[in-house]
């Protein structure tokens, strides 16, 4: 590996070469505040013989290069340069902001104008729409990376607005030195720009740069796993024409996980994707781990699975993108309730479950009675108990997915499904820690936090009741049995009145008509709609004795009967 190393400033760097960011690097992703940083410490400050550090390249033809380290600032430089270019256009100073143009884009050797710095990554809004002298041709799409881009522009325009504008406002000065006092100030700005020192490390070829890439982000700042894997994939997956379908597969990757209504995690989905069929191993790890097992030979099937297992994710989250069917409900159900129980050990486990079903390697009755146990064991390990594992329980899902995964058939994949409910059945939680902390679970209009999760149980005792007719347990509300017009009378304290013994669910209707009303009252409209719990039939008094009792009935119902694997 030959490496050649020496110093610059920016003028020089932009003016001796040409510079492609390639696909594998991050996307522009400096925020406000490191634009401000970056203003404060070069205009503002503006400290002489000022470092920013190295940059590193790899030659891909003469004066051309591809960056390796550094891309972040060099764009953002260049972002810096293009609105100072338009503030001396709009100053009327065309010959020098013509030649700040000429450190954006020159023309090569063939007589055609080309860019100085391009990016496949962004294109074309960066060079469309900031790079570009004059008006765009393309419409503004927002997307993440052009957001990112423009409102890096929009800062800067921001500041270098506010300098002429201070002068302009001068009073004391005539509208000639104003003129000239303008001319000073963005020069003085565009020289503090083009001095900056870097270190410029050029190696031989691209090979080398993935090397180095991974040495320098894995070494000091963390680079996060996608931005590794995406960089292993393209390092044995190079594209050979026009079109690139190794990356319109990652794009396609980002798009289904960060796409999502829910709160989805690129990284996380490697780290869950990789669980559910290989080693179990924590998240800081999988990197090493995945370059000793993915060889070059592997490379274009691992991209292909995680493009395929990307969309099983994302409908094991997002049950709507899943589009489950009316036959799959108990499926899509069992999926909601574990993200309102947001428990995430289950993740592998569920996806190589979900994907043995849609490779028909399991069918839909098993699929759903293997959700049901890992949704009723998190309801009460979880949701009621609120335990953590010390990691046996992921390493127990991790090793389960993985055997799905491994499943050869029905026949295979039906042993594990079975496995699965056994060893969840050995770690409910005891009968006392769910009947100690049911009563903690509570839902009035100021103690609200768990109100999901209540109405979640209120609809399971209600589907015991088999009323006969179909409900719309969505548009269902809750109703208070003694009313919270009563907390704070003698020994009905908020926590007794907001207890699951004291609460039912009702249609909207039925919730109106019981507002007022006396317990006995509200038994007998109860009744008649069929919603009468049998336990509340031979209750003739309601108080907080009878609440407590209640509610110690249904935890002992939850444990041995509705939530029982």
């Amino acid at each position: 590996m030959k490496i050649e190393s020496r110093d610059q400033d920016i003028r020089t760097l932009l003016s001796s070469g040409y510079y492609r960011i390639p696909r594998f690097q991050r996307p522009y992703s400096w925020t406000r505040e490191n634009i401000q940083e970056f203003w404060d410490d070069v205009i503002r400050d503006n400290p002489p013989d000022y470092f920013i550090g190295s940059m590193v390249v790899f030659k891909e033809s003469q004066q051309r290069f591809g960056v390796v380290d550094g891309q972040q600032r060099l764009t953002t430089i260049t972002i810096f340069l293009a609105v100072l270019r338009n503030t001396l256009l709009s100053s009327k100073l065309q010959n020098l902001a013509e030649g700040i143009q000429g450190l954006i884009e020159r023309k090569n050797i063939d007589n055609k104008p080309e860019f100085i710095l391009s990016t496949e990554t962004s294109y074309p809004f960066f060079q469309d729409h900031i790079l570009k002298l004059g008006e765009p041709d393309v419409p503004y799409t927002p997307m993440r990376e052009e957001e990112n881009l423009k409102s890096a522009f929009d800062q800067f325009v921001a500041f270098t607005n506010a300098v002429v504008q201070s002068v302009k406002g001068d009073q004391t000065l005539s509208e000639v030195k104003k003129s000239n006092s303008i001319m000073k100030k963005l020069v003085s700005i565009r020289d503090a720009v083009l001095n900056l020192k870097v270190i410029l490390v050029t190696l031989d070829n691209e090979d080398d740069a993935y090397i180095i890439f991974e040495t320098l982000n894995t070494r000091g700042k963390d680079l996060s796993l996608t931005d590794l894997v995406k960089n292993h994939v393209n390092k044995y997956l190079k594209s050979k024409g026009p079109i690139d379908p190794t990356k319109v597969k990652w794009e396609r990757i980002l798009e289904t996980i960060e796409g999502s209504s829910v709160d989805l995690e690129t990284d996380a989905f490697i780290h869950h994707f990789w669980l559910s069929r290989y080693d179990y191993i924590a998240a800081k790890a999988l990197f090493k781990q995945l370059k000793r097992t993915v060889t070059a030979s592997e490379v274009k099937a691992l991209l292909d699975d995680l493009l395929s297992d990307s969309t099983i994710y994302r409908s094991i989250h997002e049950v709507s993108f899943g589009k489950w069917s009316k036959q799959e409900k108990g499926i899509s159900d069992s999926l909601k309730a574990l993200q309102l129980f947001r428990v995430k050990q289950q993740t592998p486990c569920v996806l190589s479950l979900v994907r043995a079903y849609k490779h028909k390697k399991i069918k839909m009755g098993h699929l759903a009675e293997a959700l049901l146990a890992i949704e009723k064991f998190h309801f009460l390990f979880t949701a009621v108990t609120s335990q953590r594992s010390s990691g046996g329980i992921s390493w127990m899902y991790a090793l389960l997915g993985q055997r799905f995964f491994e499943a050869a058939d029905q026949t295979e994949a039906l042993i594990v499904a079975k496995e699965l409910k056994s060893k969840l059945k050995e770690r409910i939680p005891s009968p006392e820690e769910v009947q100690a902390l049911f009563p903690q679970i509570l839902f009035t209009d100021s103690i609200t936090k768990q109100k999901p999760l209540v109405k979640y149980i209120l609809v399971g005792f209600l589907k015991r009741m088999k009323v006969g007719v179909e409900i719309d347990y969505d548009s269902m509300t809750i109703e208070h049995i003694a009313p919270q017009s009563q907390i704070g009378i003698g020994e009905f304290t908020e926590e007794i009145i907001g207890q699951l013994g004291n609460l039912l669910l009702v249609s909207s209707n039925l919730n109106n008509k019981l507002s007022h009303k006396t317990f006995t009252e509200k038994k007998a409209i109860l009744k008649a709609a069929g919603l009468l719990p049998p336990d509340l039939a031979n209750i003739k008094a309601w108080n907080t004795a009878e609440i407590r009792a209640r509610t110690n009935r249904m935890a002992k119902e939850a444990l041995t009967k509705i939530w029982k694997i």
